[in-house]
């Protein structure tokens, strides 16, 4: 399965908007993890990482960043989250760098599974080893 785009509802009125995503809905997976990145300098680079059984839905609620995903195989992608209701979902075993934060950049992360550190491979090298059955 590759990175897709997702559209999340939106209503709105004179008082402003409220975008609703909800698990196994609008997000699909059952949403375990949330966590959220901000303050980040415009070259400092996120991520850098695949992860063995965590799935990703990642949006920019406020301001923009670029997320640069690879599969180990030549198809990388670069997508730019700059709406609130717009989001990113990640496979498993997908590389993801998250970059070219703005200023007000606030990057909200969603995932289909509690913390795990043995489950994350931060080596790109070994990534696409183990992606290419070497």
């Amino acid at each position: 399965m590759k990175p897709f785009l997702l559209n999340f509802p939106q209503r709105g009125d004179e008082r402003g908007w409220l975008v609703v995503a909800e698990g196994n809905k609008d997000v699909p997976f059952d949403i375990k993890r949330i966590f959220y990145i901000y303050g980040s300098e415009a070259n400092v680079v996120r991520g850098q990482h695949a992860n063995r059984k965590s799935e990703f839905v990642l949006v920019n609620i406020a301001g923009s960043c670029k997320v640069k995903t690879r599969n180990g195989m030549g198809d990388d992608r670069v997508f730019e989250l700059n709406r609130p209701n717009m989001g990113l979902y990640i496979p498993r075993m997908v590389w993801k760098d998250m970059y070219d934060f703005s200023p007000d950049s606030i990057l909200l992360c969603i995932a289909s599974e509690p913390y795990d550190p043995n489950e994350y491979v931060r080596s790109y090298e070994a990534f696409a080893q183990e992606m290419n059955g070497t």
